[in-house]
C-alpha cells in the first residue's frame, strides 16, 4: 500500500500537466488514500492540515441554518483544499471523496516552511482563500434570494384578489415598503424580483396597481 501511494505521489509531482506550484506543495506532504464516500474532514472540526488532491475528486459541502445541504464546490487532481482552517479555526465545510482519491496532507508547519522557501506561494494561497470566500458568499446570497422569493410568492398569492378576467390585483394599500418588511428583504432585492417577474410575464402594472397575470411559480 505504501509503495503504491509513493508511486502516485511521484507520478503527480513529475507530471507537467499539473501546476508547478501545486506539485511542489504536494511534495512536502504525506500521501494518503481515501475510498469513495469517505469523509476527509468535517465542518466545524478544528484542523491545521491542507489537502492536495493528486488523484480522484472530492466535494465540499455544508449546511445552512435550516439544515439544508449546500454544495460549495468540487476539487480534483491538481488542486487543494483545507487552507481556510490553517489559522487553527474550525473547518468551513465537510469534504467527501466522490471516487477513490489520493491526497497529500500538508501540515501547517510544513506549509510555513514551504512558504519560507517559496515566498511567492503565499500570494497564490491568499488568492485561493479570497476566491473561495467569495464563492461561499455568493452561495449564501443565492439561498437568501430563494427564501425571499418563496415568502414573496406566498404573500402576493394570499393578498391578491381575482378581478374576473383570470388576473388577480394586489390591494392599493400594500406598499413596496410594507412588502419588503413583511418578506424580510431590502427594497433593492424586492425591486429586482419584481422586475424579473414582470419581464417573465407573471406580473404587470395597471394604473399603478400590481396585477398577477398568472399564479406565481413555486420556485424562481
Amino acid at each position: 500500500m505504501g509503495s503504491s501511494l509513493d508511486a502516485v505521489a511521484q507520478a503527480f509531482c513529475a507530471d507537467p500537466a499539473y501546476p508547478k506550484s501545486v506539485r511542489a506543495l504536494a511534495a512536502v506532504g504525506t500521501p494518503r488514500r481515501y475510498g469513495s464516500g469517505a469523509k476527509l474532514l468535517h465542518e466545524a472540526d478544528r484542523g491545521d492540515t491542507l489537502f492536495v488532491v493528486m488523484q480522484g475528486q472530492v466535494r465540499a459541502y455544508g449546511h445552512d441554518p435550516q439544515d439544508r445541504e449546500i454544495t460549495f464546490g468540487y476539487v480534483g487532481a491538481g488542486d487543494y483544499f483545507g487552507e481556510m482552517a490553517l489559522d487553527g479555526g474550525p473547518r468551513s465545510a465537510t469534504v467527501e471523496a466522490l471516487e477513490p482519491t489520493v491526497c497529500a496532507l500538508v501540515t501547517r508547519d510544513a506549509l510555513l516552511a514551504h512558504i519560507g522557501r517559496q515566498p511567492s506561494f503565499a500570494l497564490e494561497l491568499l488568492a485561493k482563500v479570497t476566491r473561495r470566500a467569495r464563492m461561499a458568499t455568493n452561495s449564501a446570497r443565492n439561498l437568501a434570494f430563494i427564501d425571499v422569493y418563496s415568502r414573496l410568492a406566498q404573500l402576493l398569492g394570499g393578498a391578491a384578489q381575482p378581478d374576473g378576467d383570470g388576473r388577480a390585483v394586489l390591494p392599493d394599500d400594500l406598499s413596496l415598503q410594507e412588502i419588503a418588511q413583511r418578506v424580510g428583504c431590502s427594497r433593492e432585492m424586492l425591486n429586482r424580483i419584481l422586475r424579473d417577474l414582470q419581464a417573465a410575464g407573471y406580473l404587470e402594472r395597471d394604473d399603478g396597481r400590481m396585477v398577477l397575470r398568472t399564479p406565481l411559480p413555486s420556485r424562481w
